[in-house]
């Protein structure tokens, strides 16, 4: 029998993979932590379903390589807005 915490790790790994999501994105959309969802996607999952868990690992680490471009566009729009 799968307890509640199963179902979430699985259910965050499906939304992470479906949308491309990033971790502070799945955090808010599930109403739980970003650390609640960095160990249900690593720790519990890999338990649960490793396959499932390479997947998730894909998409987490191409977030991580994209983030400084991402923080870099929004900081340029920030100072964007400031001149207006």
């Amino acid at each position: 029998m799968r307890n509640e915490f199963e179902a979430r790790a699985e259910e965050l790994a499906h939304f992470i993979i479906d949308k491309g999501a990033t971790v502070r994105a799945a955090a808010a959309r599930f109403g739980v932590s970003k650390s609640t969802v960095h160990k249900d996607v690593t720790e519990r999952l890999h338990r649960i379903d490793p396959r499932l868990e390479k997947e998730v690992r894909r998409v987490l680490d191409r977030n991580k390589a994209e983030r400084h471009i991402r923080g870099g566009m929004a900081t340029r729009e920030k100072y964007l807005l400031r001149k207006v």
